[in-house]
Parts: structure tokens; sequence; C-alpha cells
């Protein structure tokens, strides 16, 4: 292997070192299809702002899309309604605290911690709710139609 590739794998296995964990896996055997039923369509004790954004024509040519970045809190007992990321991809950071996630993908919860990312594309539907006793804080990246 030349000091070149060596180089390479060095700094890629010290950027992967120093990364959040991804989360947001169904845990082995919990894989199912999961209408999610009864899950809440409304937000609960959860504030949602953004802080920033970026219109993607301007950047790469891409027509009535932003980047946008979100901080979201969710208190105890919070809840994010059940929505789709159909044509919305997003990674979500656990800032702190901890939150659950019930997706369409999984029999089970999904607990995320502070640290954690979670990625979220075309084909999931999902909502959250904090079961813990502190705010989780959230940031979510995302790319949105403009309204």
């Amino acid at each position: 292997m030349n000091i070149r590739w060596t180089a390479v794998f060095a700094a890629t296995a010290a950027m992967l070192a120093g990364t959040p964990a991804f989360a947001g896996t169904c845990p082995a055997g919990k894989t199912i299809a999961n209408p999610l039923a009864g899950a809440p369509t409304a937000p609960v004790k959860v504030t949602d702002d953004v802080i920033g954004s970026v219109d993607l024509k301007k950047e790469i040519d891409v027509d009535n899309r932003d980047l946008r970045l979100r901080r979201l809190v969710v208190q105890p007992g919070g809840v994010v309604p059940l929505h789709s990321h159909a044509g919305r991809p997003a990674l979500i950071t656990v800032v702190s605290g901890s939150i659950t996630e019930f997706r369409n993908t999984c029999a089970v919860g999904i607990v995320h911690n502070a640290g954690d990312v979670a990625s979220e594309s075309d084909g999931i539907s999902h909502w959250w709710k904090n079961t813990g006793k502190v705010p989780a804080v959230l940031l979510s990246a995302d790319v949105k139609a403009r309204d």
C-alpha cells in the first residue's frame, strides 16, 4: 500500500472516531411493516424553530427547494407528530436528552440518545416522543419544498 492510501485510511479512521453514532436502525428481528395505528397527528410540548436556510436554486440549481436547519425542543411527554419523509430527506442530531422514534418499518420504539444521528429518507413515516424527564434538544437538517 502506498503512502497516499495509508494517509487516506488514517484520515478516514480519525474522522470516524470523532463523529456521532448513526442511530435509527430497528433492532434485529423487529423490522416489520408498521402502519403506526393511532399515531399522534398534532404536536405536543414541542418548539420547532428554523435557524437557517439556503435556497438550493441559487446554490446547485435545484428549483423550489431549501436546505434548512431547525432546532426542536421536545419537553418531557412531548410529541413530534406523524409525518412522512417522501421527497424530504433529513438528518437529525440529538444534542441533549433522549427521544423515542416510532417508525413505519419497526415493531418497537427506537431510542435516540445525545450524540446520535438519525437518517430519514423516502419511505420513512414516523413520529417521536420524549419519554424522559428532561427536554430533548434536536437539530434537524433537511431538504424541503418551498411552500
